[in-house]
């Protein structure tokens, strides 16, 4: 029989343990989504970051982390972000243009030269004008955007040297209009294929080509469906962190000015990862058996200009907003 005294023992014990359970309860629980793999340097970044900003709000926000298109496409949670199912998602401005279309501005084709063009723009003038514009349908994008990289065409079929091997080429690009616009001004048969599908399409032949960052093709294991790899960077990509504007507002000025700090913290430190890591990529990418080729990237320039490509979009953007786009890489495009 147990004793009296155990039975009460445990009855005041319990009241003690509820307390405590939740007291390490955290008050806010938030997820965050995005399409990386979880080796890639912004998961290991935003994962150091959850944990730093749950211990520095006393366990009151715990952000959980869900690479890898887990809670699904980006278009899929595109959607759950403007609904509240997810609170933070990391997106490449280029597919958040199919709700923010001036989003995609940092993409157009051969804009950026180099690192220090890019992050004076996106730091700057350009960046605090797209964030404005994703502002207006009740999203947040944080200050500090995080690296994608410089965006290269790799193939299953030839190397690309000039404009003309574009032409009729099959090539899988992201469910955006400006990648579909820009590669069917080359000639070629873009076709839309969200990333978690992306590895498929290139092995059944779907498409026979694709173009990423090295670091995200690497990463992907592109590089057992594609051989070759041309050296085009023909656009500079980046990962806005968003946020559901209701969930955002919803913690305190305490919570939110620490949660800031270390995500832009994280976005700035991932930057470095990300250009450090594509200067040994290569090597890595030659010994798995991709062939590289170097390109002058004048004649593709040539081409987009011509086709009208950069008039085109001059015109879906705005002249406020190329004239931004224009000061920011300190080229004349259109």
């Amino acid at each position: 029989m147990i004793a009296r005294r155990t039975v009460l023992a445990g009855s005041l014990a319990a009241p003690a343990l509820l307390r405590a359970t939740r007291a390490n309860a955290a008050q806010w629980t938030y997820k965050f989504a995005n399409n990386q793999p979880p080796t890639h340097p912004l998961n290991l970044r935003m994962t150091a970051a959850a944990e730093q900003i749950k211990r520095e709000t006393d366990g009151r926000l715990e952000i959980q982390v869900f690479p890898f298109n887990q809670l699904g496409s980006d278009t899929d949670v595109l959607s759950q972000l403007r609904s509240g199912a997810v609170e933070f998602f990391t997106l490449s401005g280029l597919i958040l243009a199919t709700l923010v279309p001036t989003a995609s501005i940092n993409g157009i084709g051969f804009a950026f030269a180099d690192y220090p063009t890019v992050w004076k723009a996106m730091d700057g003038e350009l960046g605090a004008f797209i964030r404005a514009q994703i502002a207006k349908v009740n999203l947040l994008a944080f200050d500090r955007i995080f690296d994608n990289g410089f965006r290269q065409i790799t193939t299953s079929t030839k190397p690309i040297k000039s404009p003309s091997d574009l032409v009729d080429l099959k090539i899988r690009v992201p469910v955006s209009p400006l990648w579909t616009s820009m590669f069917k001004a080359f000639g070629s048969s873009p076709i839309s294929i969200n990333a978690s599908e992306m590895y498929s399409a290139l092995q059944t032949r779907i498409a026979d080509a694709q173009e990423n960052p090295l670091v995200a093709i690497y990463f992907t294991k592109l590089q057992e469906v594609q051989k070759y790899c041309s050296l085009t960077s023909h656009m500079w990509d980046g990962f806005w962190f968003l946020s559901n504007r209701r969930a955002w507002e919803a913690l305190p000025d305490d919570v939110r000015a620490v949660a800031s700090k270390r995500i832009n913290e994280a976005a700035v430190a991932e930057r470095a990862d990300v250009e450090q890591l594509g200067v040994t990529m290569q090597q890595t990418l030659e010994k798995a058996g991709m062939v590289f080729n170097e390109v002058d990237k004048a004649p593709f320039r040539d081409k987009l200009r011509s086709a009208g490509f950069y008039a085109e979009w001059k015109g879906k953007y705005g002249d406020e907003a190329w004239s931004i786009l224009e000061r920011a890489t300190g080229s004349k495009l259109s």
